[in-house]
C-alpha cells in the first residue's frame, strides 16, 4: 500500500471506494503515536506519524476520516488498545454530528486494554488503572452504545507495526509531509479553540480519574471542546501514572 494512505483523507477515499463495491465492514489501524496516546507534534512521535496506520489527533481528524460515510450503515473495527475509549468517543461525536443515534452504531474494539497484559503492546497505564478504564468503557458502552462490542480480547496487539490496515498491508514508511501536515493541523486547532473551556474539561477528566466516576463522560466533553487525544491521555497519566512497556503485567 502506498504510504500516502497514512492520511485521514486518503483512508476516507479508500473507505468510499470499498463501500461503493459493497463493503459494509471497515477497519481502522492507527499509527504508533495515536496508539501511545501522543499527539503528532509530541517529541515522542517524531518519525512515527502516519507509519503503519492513520494519525488521529483530534475530532477534526476523525471528521475527515469518516466524512461522507453513513456511520449507521457500516460496522467499524477500531484497532487500538489503551486509547480505545478516546477513539471510540471521537467516533461517537462524529456520528452525532451526522445525526446518527448512538444505538445505531455498530463495531468492535478488537483488542482493548487488557490485551496489553497478555502480549507485547503499547501499554500506557499501570495495570490497575488500565483495568479501571476498561471497566468504565464497558459500562459506558452498555449504556450509551448498546450495539458496540467494547471488549473483544484476541491475545495479541491490536495494531502492531505492519499489520493490515483498512485496505491492505500498510507499509511502515515515513513521510515527513504527513508529520508536518499533522503538526500544522494541531497548531490551527489550538489557535482557534477556547483554551479555557479545554482546560476546564480536562480538569474534570482528572477529577473523575482520581475518584470513582466513569471517566468517559468528561473525556467526551473534553474532546468535543477541542482537546486532543494526547491531552486527554496526558490528563489520565497525570493521575494514574505511566507504565514501562517492558514491565510484566
Amino acid at each position: 500500500m502506498d504510504h500516502i494512505l497514512a492520511t485521514a483523507g486518503a483512508f476516507n477515499a479508500r473507505y468510499k471506494q470499498l463501500l461503493a463495491n459493497g463493503t459494509t465492514d471497515l477497519s481502522v489501524t492507527f499509527d504508533r503515536p495515536t496508539r501511545r496516546g501522543l499527539d503528532s507534534d509530541a517529541p515522542g512521535a517524531s518519525g512515527e506519524v502516519g507509519r503503519a496506520g492513520v494519525a488521529i489527533d483530534s475530532l477534526d481528524d476523525m471528521r475527515v476520516l469518516f466524512a461522507g460515510i453513513p456511520l449507521d450503515k457500516v460496522s467499524t473495527a477500531l484497532r487500538i488498545d489503551a486509547p480505545a475509549a478516546v477513539l471510540l468517543l471521537l467516533y461517537q461525536l462524529v456520528a452525532e454530528e451526522q445525526g446518527v443515534p448512538a444505538d445505531r452504531l455498530t463495531g468492535t474494539i478488537p483488542d482493548c486494554v487488557p490485551g496489553e497484559c497478555v502480549a507485547p503492546g503499547p501499554a500506557l497505564f499501570p495495570p490497575g488503572p488500565a483495568l479501571r478504564l476498561t471497566a468504565d468503557l464497558v459500562t459506558y458502552g452498555r449504556t450509551e452504545l448498546p450495539n458496540w462490542t467494547t471488549l473483544a480480547l484476541c491475545g495479541h496487539p491490536a495494531a502492531a507495526d505492519g499489520v493490515e490496515a483498512a485496505a491492505g498491508d500498510c507499509e511502515p514508511l515515513r513521510d515527513p509531509a504527513v508529520e508536518a501536515r499533522q503538526a500544522e493541523r494541531l497548531a490551527k486547532l489550538r489557535a482557534w479553540r477556547c483554551r479555557e473551556r479545554v482546560t476546564d474539561t480536562l480538569l474534570l477528566v482528572q477529577k473523575a480519574a482520581a475518584g470513582t466516576d466513569n471517566v468517559l463522560y468528561p473525556m467526551k466533553d473534553a474532546l468535543a471542546a477541542g482537546a486532543t487525544v494526547g491531552e486527554v491521555c496526558d490528563a489520565l497519566r497525570e493521575v494514574w501514572g505511566t507504565y514501562a512497556l517492558t514491565d510484566a503485567c
